[in-house]
């Protein structure tokens, strides 16, 4: 196969892998509660800082749909907040059980991070490293 047959066809694959995740499900859920934890919020401001962690294109309906969810769940509440110069806007706050919520996300997360780093590590051609290496300890 000519170069420019190996560009087409790379250029084929590359169409048909676009739609691959490359976050964890409800990854939202996490960077919701994590924007909250550092200061309660409205609706459009999570959505600006959700854009940090992958979100830039989101659908307002998505996110909303997920802070009701959330809501139900008991992760988060929220209340109408009145202000002088403009209309009424819902404030989210996170819960006791939200941030029990965020501490097993964060947990897990750790456990994903590894799994990339060995994914990568084999990716490159590089060794996985010992375990035991890892954490400082010596094989019996």
């Amino acid at each position: 196969m000519n170069n420019e047959g190996q560009e087409r066809e790379a250029g084929g694959r590359e169409r048909e892998f676009r739609g691959v995740e490359a976050r964890p499900r409800n990854w939202l859920v996490p960077v919701i509660l994590l924007s909250l934890r550092e200061w309660n919020s409205y609706g459009y401001e999570l959505m600006e800082r959700a854009s940090a962690f992958g979100f830039e294109a989101m659908n307002p309906g998505t996110l909303y749909r997920t802070l009701r969810q959330m809501e139900k769940e008991g992760i988060v509440e929220s209340s109408w907040e009145t202000s002088k110069g403009g209309p009424a806007r819902r404030m989210y706050t996170i819960t006791d059980a939200g941030r029990s919520y965020l501490d097993f996300w964060a947990k897990s997360l750790e456990q994903y991070q590894h799994t990339m780093d060995n994914f990568f590590r084999l990716y490159t051609g590089r060794p996985l490293q010992d375990k035991n290496k890892e954490e400082g300890g010596q094989k019996k």
